[in-house]
């Protein structure tokens, strides 16, 4: 059984490479904006942004029905867990994707997309030799059939019955309402590059 510290480590270690892509973001994006930005389009893109978001906060409750509480006791292989082995790190990728299409840049939101991709697949990577250690050839198995990242709709298996702590639920819904807070911040970042406070150094689409 994996104990509660080892996994509190990984999940440590997941939460500092999510501060180090939000830190180069906000570092980043303070001298860039988007290209079209006295144009319809970044309307439209900031708009599609905040779709993906809340798409994103959905996508990591569900997750959290299947995988709440059991992280630590179980390979669970059903609902999004049955395409894809990661399927948190997934939608907080697609989170990433959804803070840079509120920036008005479509260039941005992949560059993001990218950035947040890279970032989980070294923790990925080094959660999987510890899972691998801890529940031996069920993990083993779990891996020749279902995907590390990018999901396969073609095996997707439902639970008939699901438990979960509402408590974890409600958790990673307030830790999603994170992602709306890009909102306001790259409004005020466009602010004080327009009153130019801020320079311009990229133009991006």
């Amino acid at each position: 059984m994996t104990s509660p510290k080892e996994m509190s480590r990984f999940q440590q270690r997941r939460r500092i490479a999510i501060a180090v892509i939000i830190g180069l973001i906000l570092v980043a994006l303070l001298t860039v904006r988007s290209a079209w930005s006295n144009d319809w389009a970044h309307e439209y893109i900031e708009d599609f942004g905040i779709g993906v978001i809340v798409l994103t906060i959905l996508g990591r409750m569900w997750c959290t029905l299947y995988i709440g509480g059991r992280k630590s006791t179980e390979i669970v292989r059903l609902g999004p867990y049955s395409m894809s082995r990661n399927p948190l790190y997934v939608f907080s990728t697609i989170g990433a994707a959804g803070i840079g299409f509120m920036t008005g840049s479509l260039i941005v939101a992949l560059l993001l997309a990218v950035l947040c991709y890279v970032a989980f697949y070294f923790v990925i990577v080094t959660e999987e030799g510890y899972l691998e250690e801890i529940f031996g050839d069920a993990y083993t198995s779990y891996k020749a059939e279902v995907p590390r990242f990018f999901p396969n709709f073609s095996i997707y298996r439902e639970a008939e019955v699901l438990t979960v702590k509402s408590s974890m639920l409600y958790k990673t819904f307030t830790d999603g309402l994170v992602f709306f807070v890009s909102y306001p911040l790259f409004e005020f970042v466009e602010y004080l590059q327009s009153i130019h406070v801020l320079p311009i150094l990229l133009r991006l689409y």
